[in-house]
């Protein structure tokens, strides 16, 4: 063996192995830019979507006899805090009744 260093050999091999290096980092590298920008973009696509509106709950339908029942117990409410006449409450149920 030449005592005096590596070689053309020697430092061929060096060169390639630092080169393969260099090419795996820079590829590493891109590969993490790349994944960061997607993921930026599908951030930001998302903050553009509009929000879905919130659903609502729906109200029980209402029975016919228990509406009724409802309207005329708050005629009644009405009738015992005086803001309506006994008059007024009658004709009131019998509006609600003939319905």
């Amino acid at each position: 063996m030449n005592r005096r260093g590596p070689g053309l050999i020697g430092a061929a091999a060096r060169t390639a192995v630092i080169a393969g290096t260099a090419s795996a980092v820079t590829g590493r590298v891109q590969q993490h830019q790349q994944n960061r920008f997607a993921q930026q973009e599908a951030e930001q696509y998302a903050a553009q979507q509009p929000m879905p509106p919130a659903p609502q709950p729906a109200a029980p339908p209402a029975a016919p006899g228990d509406d009724v029942v409802g309207q005329l117990e708050r005629l009644a409410a009405l009738k015992q805090q005086g803001i309506l006449t006994e008059a007024e409450f009658e004709a009131q149920k019998a509006r609600l009744l003939a319905g």
